[in-house]
This record gives C-alpha cells, sequence and structure tokens, in this order.
C-alpha cells in the first residue's frame, strides 16, 4: 500500500470533485473531519439564505405565492430534489419538520398494533432519541416500552449481524426501525436484504437515514422501504437546525396521518379553512406546520451542488477517502492500541470510520489543539469523516501524522479523559 504525501498528492489532482471544495468556506488552519456531525456552509447556500430574506423583505406575505421560491410549496419542492439521492419517486419526499419529529409522525402513522403483533423492533447501537421517540410511542399507546420494544443485539458491541435482525422478526412485531448507517461504528446495513424480509413477513419497515443520505445512495422505493426519515445538517450541509426530510412509499399516500396539522392539508383545499383534514395526495401529508422557510433556505443551494456532484461519484470517491484513512492506521498508528470498529468492507462501510482508544475523549481534545476536528462518542470512540466535497487526500496524510506525533509525544495526557458538554 503507498501511504506517502506524494501519493496523497497525486490523488488530489486526480479527483474529478475537487473544484467542489473551492465551493464551501473552508476553516483556515484546520482539517474538518466532523462533517458527519455538522457539515460546512457552502457559498450557495449561504446565497439562497439572503435570497429567501430578501423575498421577505419584498412581498412580505406575498412571498408565500409570489417569492422567487414561492414559500407555500418550498417543503414540496425542496423535497423532491432528495430523489435521486434516496432512491425515491417526487411525491414520496416531503422536507418538513426534525428528525425525531419525523419519526414521532411516522410511527404514529404506521404503528398499528392488533392481536399478537404489537411490538416494535429496533437495536440496541440506535441513536438514543430514535429509542426516546419510540417508547414514548408505545407509552401513547398504553403499553410498556421494556415489553414491546425488541432491540436487536450487537455480538462486539459495533456492529450489527443481518441475520440477528432477520430472526428478530417474529409474528409478534408490528413495526421495524432501524439505521442505515450505525452513528457509531459507520457500519452500513444490508437495507434491501433485510426489507426483503420485512415485507416477506408482512412487517412495516423504516429507516433512520441520518448518517447516509448525502454519502450513500439508497433505492428506497425499488426496495420497498415502507418510509424513511433524515436530518439534513449533516452530508448534505444544511446547517444548524435545517429542516430534516422524510420519505413514505407511494402504496401508502393518500391516507391520513397518525399527527395531522395545517400543512397535512391537499394544497387546492387547505385555505378552504374546513374543520375535517383533506390531506394531500403526497408525501406532503406528513407535514404538520408552516415550513421554516429560513431553515429551508441552504438546502436549496446545497442539493445544488449535490445534484451536480453526483451521489455516486461522492460515495466512490468517499470510499477511496476512507480507504486511505484505513492504509495509513494501519501502518502509522500500528503501535499506539488504535483500533478501527468500523467494517472494513465497501459494501458495509459508510462514510466516516470510527476508531476506538481508552484515551479517546482525551486524544479528541489534543488533535483540536493541532487544528484537526474530529468527533468523540462515549464512551471510547473517535468519529473521523473525510467528506468527499471538501476534504483532501492530503489532508487525510497530514491528520494521521499530526495525530501519531500526538501519541508520540503523550500530548493527549494534558487533557481530562472525559467528554465535554457537546461531544
Amino acid at each position: 500500500m503507498n501511504v506517502s504525501r506524494e501519493f496523497a498528492i497525486s490523488l488530489d489532482n486526480q479527483d474529478p470533485l475537487k473544484h467542489f471544495r473551492e465551493e464551501f468556506y473552508v476553516p483556515d488552519n484546520q482539517i474538518y473531519f466532523d462533517g458527519n456531525s455538522l457539515g460546512l456552509l457552502s457559498k450557495r447556500s449561504e446565497k439562497a439564505v439572503h435570497t429567501l430574506l430578501e423575498s421577505w423583505k419584498k412581498y412580505a406575505i406575498d412571498g408565500w405565492t409570489s417569492a422567487e421560491y414561492p414559500w407555500f410549496y418550498l417543503s414540496e419542492e425542496i423535497g423532491r430534489q432528495f430523489a435521486p439521492l434516496v432512491g425515491a419517486k417526487p411525491n414520496e419526499l416531503i422536507n418538513t419538520g426534525s428528525t425525531t419529529t419525523n419519526l414521532h409522525q411516522l410511527v404514529a402513522s404506521f404503528y398499528k398494533p392488533q392481536g399478537k403483533r404489537t411490538k416494535i423492533l429496533a437495536d440496541e447501537l440506535k441513536f438514543p432519541s430514535d429509542i426516546y421517540a419510540l417508547r414514548s410511542q408505545l407509552q401513547l399507546k398504553g403499553l410498556s416500552p421494556d415489553e414491546h420494544l425488541i432491540q436487536v443485539k450487537s455480538s462486539d458491541g459495533h456492529t450489527l449481524k443481518t441475520e440477528d435482525i432477520i430472526n428478530a422478526m417474529t409474528d409478534e412485531i408490528a413495526l421495524i426501525v432501524l439505521p442505515s448507517v450505525l452513528y457509531r461504528s459507520g457500519q452500513l446495513l444490508e437495507l434491501d436484504t433485510i426489507t426483503k424480509a420485512a415485507n416477506e413477513r408482512g412487517i412495516v419497515i423504516g429507516f433512520d437515514l441520518c448518517h447516509s443520505i448525502g454519502s450513500i445512495p439508497h433505492e428506497l422505493s425499488h426496495w420497498g422501504v415502507d418510509f424513511a426519515f433524515w436530518c439534513t445538517y449533516k452530508h448534505l450541509n444544511g446547517g444548524p437546525g435545517s429542516v430534516a426530510g422524510l420519505y413514505v412509499n407511494e402504496k401508502h399516500l393518500g391516507r391520513e396521518p397518525g399527527l395531522a396539522g395545517w400543512f397535512s392539508s391537499h394544497k387546492e383545499k387547505q385555505f378552504d379553512l374546513e374543520n375535517i383534514l383533506t390531506p394531500a395526495l403526497t408525501a406532503g401529508a406528513y407535514q404538520i406546520g408552516t415550513p421554516h422557510v429560513l431553515s429551508l433556505a441552504p438546502l436549496i443551494g446545497s442539493l445544488e451542488i449535490f445534484s451536480e456532484a453526483g451521489i455516486h461519484a461522492i460515495r466512490e470517491k468517499s470510499l477511496r477517502m476512507t480507504d486511505f484513512l484505513i492504509d495509513l492506521i494501519e501502518v502509522e498508528l500500528e503501535d499506539f492500541q488504535f483500533q478501527i470498529a468500523s467494517p472494513i468492507a465497501h459494501h458495509a462501510r459508510g462514510g466516516h470510520l470510527y476508531l476506538t482508544h481508552e484515551y479517546a475523549a482525551s486524544i479528541c481534545k489534543a488533535l483540536k489543539t493541532e487544528g484537526v476536528i474530529p468527533d468523540f462518542r462515549s464512551p471510547n470512540g473517535i468519529r473521523l469523516a473525510p467528506v468527499a466535497l471538501y476534504n483532501t487526500y492530503e489532508e487525510i496524510y497530514r491528520a494521521v501524522h499530526i495525530l501519531k506525533r500526538i501519541m508520540i509525544e503523550e500530548h493527549y495526557k494534558k487533557f481530562q479523559n472525559k467528554r465535554g458538554v457537546i461531544a
């Protein structure tokens, strides 16, 4: 394997996506490897925010229909632009809410306990917010979360086995909610195989795409996924608190949502102001409230970039970058007790790497003082996410050598080995 600086520079020179780095505000004197937590601001997103602000200034209330991007239809319009990223039809998508409110909406809509089918299947490695939502939905139904929430166990604490997930699909399961990519280890689940098994058993299945959308292609409609939901501030670079998205398979459209609201309405009926909802015939029915126009704005610019770059080219570069990162870690850090807890195989690896180390928290602090921005995850994990749109191979080379120097000089021992308020 070649892990030289010259090789890294040659990879950058040959990179067909390299010009997209100029689209982003990359922090000076930093190597930013935390795009799987918060993506960087693009110049196009900045421009879109100013455009939406200007439309408010210029049109006032008429901005709902007369602005350059009419606000009344903005959630639907942006939602349609997710189609090539998730492999869905435009009418199956809507840009609305937050990750967890969308999960609440979808579970309220699709969890229908009947007879012996009363349980929800999840996993023990899922991001805790999803578990909070699932438990609260069970409590709202008067059911015990301890009894009715089944969580697939991990044999190694980092990954899940497809056969364990499928074996847990008993005739007591009414709903399945799983992550596409595990937020710690970065394992990419076999979504098509898992979905097929759920469909064969008549179980409704949905996926949390927070750690895959924008870095990995999906084929939700082709696979037969019932629903999915995601945030937009990680790989999609929509900004802190940017509006989330959801997908509902076409076969479920036309029904009333579990949680109805003002913007669940059919657009042509909404201002009839009737007391009985006429739901939209698209995924727009799963909206609840008024679109958050200024928080939608950055996605206008960001999704333009994704359209030009192409999700398959992004995935190809992402895998090359994490391959190079793995090679460097194995060569340069072999004496320092790091373990790569992410899958090595391409088909099972997401867009970031997860290293474990006894002093992970203090190592992350030391890296930040050296201008490398990682992400700590309890209890002992370091996430590194070289992002295809704005990171370089040469940055990967420098980051690993900075980490090696920190370990040789024991610089990390200057810091307390515990997380900050935000990790």
